[in-house]
């Protein structure tokens, strides 16, 4: 007979850790609190505009090759990509930006352009981060963090410096121009974490970022989504929206079930993809392993104001992915990791998935994304997400040379308090848990419970970290643990 597992969310982690178990025959059933699937990567639809809600970008292509490849597919069997040319437009100013394009080449002139020998100099740290790259993500990051012998091997051994190092120490002793530096930082953002405080190995972001570029599906990251259900369903996984988990049954010391609407699904293995934190308060207390002063001593990465927006015409000056660095690049990285308040004067993201993808708006119409980055567990009011609408928008117009505020037609607002309501978000965290020295593989929460027999856990807040191909990975690693347990 078939071993259950009781899989509580429905985002990358846990349908990737889904499908691995169904193909390695668990019976698998996933229970999503929301009314629909993927997590914090839902997508929003309005009159006839599309809004990927959570993630946007596309990198590390060879992850998701990887993990269709597990299942005999690749990802042209769901889905199109298209390598986003330019990648991203990094704006300084009116008439002050550096668009990013789509080769090493083309980056390494737009770096010389700016500082005369900067291109011998990049393609130096380039060849740095790639071989932390081939370490990183095809090899070390498949590994579960179970023990930190795990981290040694004669690869990690020559690296040792760059663990002890940071990405700003290393970037800022080959660069000086302060607008090269942004950009050889920014990458690490999706880790949640200041450069500064980010150990210089994880540079293979910077890998992914100039050498394998940034990709779009098209119709959205949704459609990824999509094709990871599709495929979970045709391996048998069944799937359960609207489906919130209530309470985890534990007898014996051994995960026994799950409480969902009131009924008692009994399961031989409980997975949680949810929110770290969330679900031990769905243990009883003795049965956690963490208690509320150890996720209090956390670097958790940042939150985020966003806004989706529709426009009732095309906009000028614009590129699907752009950013907006015209404000103090360090002030605001104080406001979110070391004051935790709102920034006074934010740097923003945008992106314009229009520009790209004909779906994504009505014709002639154009889809805006708009996303503060913050701290986590800020005040949250309408007043507040008011105003700093209004403070970005009018730096888009003026950076952008054009009116927009008199040609939206909706506007759509999330932030911390709906980070909290729709996922459960410790403090309203966007991103997870920073990927600071002291939270780095074997050193983050774990994937099986130390306390609670056949519990398991997946996502952000794990092993091996924050974003999408992270998450992807580590729905892998733990399907890999339940498969050991057993024998």
């Amino acid at each position: 007979m078939k071993k259950t597992v009781s899989i509580i969310g429905s985002g990358f982690a846990s349908l990737a850790a889904a499908c691995y178990l169904a193909r390695d025959g668990y019976e698998a059933e996933i229970f999503e609190k929301n009314k629909t699937i993927g997590g914090r990567a839902r997508q929003l639809k309005k009159e006839g505009f599309t809004f990927d809600i959570g993630p946007t970008w596309y990198w590390m292509p060879d992850v998701f090759e990887r993990f269709f490849a597990d299942f005999g597919k690749t990802p042209a069997d769901f889905y199109e990509l298209e390598k986003l040319n330019p990648a991203y437009k990094v704006f300084f100013g009116k008439e002050d930006s550096i668009t990013i394009e789509d080769t090493l080449e083309k980056i390494y002139k737009a770096f010389e352009t700016e500082e005369a020998g900067s291109a011998v100099k990049l393609e130096r740290f380039i060849d740095e981060a790639l071989d932390n790259y081939n370490i990183a993500i095809k090899d070390l990051v498949y590994r579960p963090g179970v023990t930190p012998l795990e981290l040694v091997t004669p690869a990690t051994a020559k690296k040792l410096g760059s663990f002890f190092s940071t990405i700003s120490k290393e970037v800022r002793k080959e660069f000086k121009n302060p607008k090269l530096i942004q950009i050889l930082e920014f990458p690490v953002l999706f880790l949640g974490a200041k450069a500064s405080n980010t150990p210089a190995f994880y540079s293979f972001m910077n890998y992914a970022d100039f050498g394998l570029g940034t990709w779009h599906p098209k119709g959205g990251m949704y459609k990824v989504i999509e094709g990871m259900e599709q495929l979970a369903r045709s391996l048998g996984v069944k799937i359960n929206t609207s489906a919130p988990a209530e309470k985890i049954f534990v007898k014996n010391n051994t995960a026994t079930g799950i409480l969902v609407n009131g009924e008692r699904i009994k399961s031989d293995y409980i997975l949680s993809g949810a929110d770290y934190h969330h679900t031990e308060t769905l243990l009883p207390k003795d049965n956690r392993q963490y208690p509320e002063s150890y996720w209090e001593k956390k670097t958790f990465a940042p939150s985020s104001l966003l806004f989706y927006v529709g426009f009732d015409k095309k906009l000028a000056n614009i590129t699907h992915h752009s950013l907006f660095f015209d404000t103090d690049f360090e002030k605001h990285a104080r406001a979110i990791y070391d004051e935790a308040k709102w920034p006074e004067d934010p740097l923003f993201y945008a992106s314009f998935p229009s520009v790209t993808d004909p779906s994504a708006a009505p014709k002639g119409k154009e889809t805006g994304i708009f996303l503060i980055p913050l701290a986590p567990d800020v005040e949250d009011s309408e007043d507040i997400r008011e105003k700093y609408f209004q403070k970005i928008i009018s730096r888009f117009e003026e950076i952008t040379q054009q009116k927009v505020i008199d040609h939206i037609l909706f506007r759509e607002s999330f932030c911390v308090l709906d980070f909290k309501k729709e996922y459960n978000s410790y403090k309203g965290n966007a991103y997870g848990l920073a990927n600071t020295l002291f939270q780095t593989a074997f050193l983050r929460p774990k994937l099986k419970s130390r306390k609670v027999h056949n519990l398991f856990f997946t996502g952000q807040l794990t092993v091996p970290g924050p974003g999408v191909p992270p998450s992807l990975i580590s729905g892998k690693l733990v399907a890999g643990l339940i498969q050991n347990s057993k024998k």
